[in-house]
């Protein structure tokens, strides 16, 4: 019974996505009365199969099958460009940028300790701030910290322009605790 459902959300998701697949392509009045036409049996194959199955199981497998059914149409056009040549790349690399040592240790002040500091910003701001038990919101802070660092360190060492990381994660870093400390006072 479930396979014949979800037979008839495929087949009905590749009916609606043809109908919505030519209204898209045509620009003529008959564009609306498609449009309505791939609706309708979109909705028409949901309720089917909810009737049929259930509305929980056969909403379920119907919204499924009419995924895959789409799916397959949307494959069927797809298009494959080539690569135009204008240039090889379209933004230089972090590392073929200039190399200084005074660079290469700034980088790893900001991507270190600053940015240490911007997580832990936004891990105690999330602390104080969420609603719920503290508790929760102690552990999930504490996990949201290595993420934030992993990610400062992230973009800061990707990032070529350095004026630009410093201002980012010393305003993230004052700003988090700033509004932690103001949650803290209240």
């Amino acid at each position: 019974m479930m396979l014949t459902v979800a037979l008839v959300g495929v087949a009905g998701g590749a009916g609606g996505a043809v109908l919505l697949r030519r209204a898209w392509a045509e620009r003529t009045r008959e564009r609306a009365a498609l449009v309505g036409a791939g609706w309708i049996v979109l909705l028409a194959t949901l309720l089917l199969s909810a009737w049929t199955a259930g509305a929980v199981k056969g909403g379920a497998v119907a919204i499924a099958g009419i995924a895959l059914g789409t799916l397959g149409i949307v494959a069927q056009g797809r298009v494959v460009r080539t690569a135009r040549a204008t240039r090889d790349m379209l933004a230089p690399e972090p590392l073929e940028g200039p190399s200084r040592a005074w660079r290469g240790v700034l980088k790893f002040l900001l991507a270190g300790p600053l940015g240490m500091a911007a997580a832990m910003g936004i891990a105690f701001c999330y602390a104080t701030w969420a609603p719920g038990d503290p508790r929760t919101r102690i552990i999930v802070g504490g996990l949201l910290m290595p993420l934030g660092w992993a990610l400062a360190m992230t973009w800061t060492l990707a990032d070529q322009r350095l004026l630009r990381a410093v201002a980012v994660l010393v305003g993230t870093t004052v700003a988090g605790f700033a509004l932690a400390a103001v949650r803290g006072l209240a």
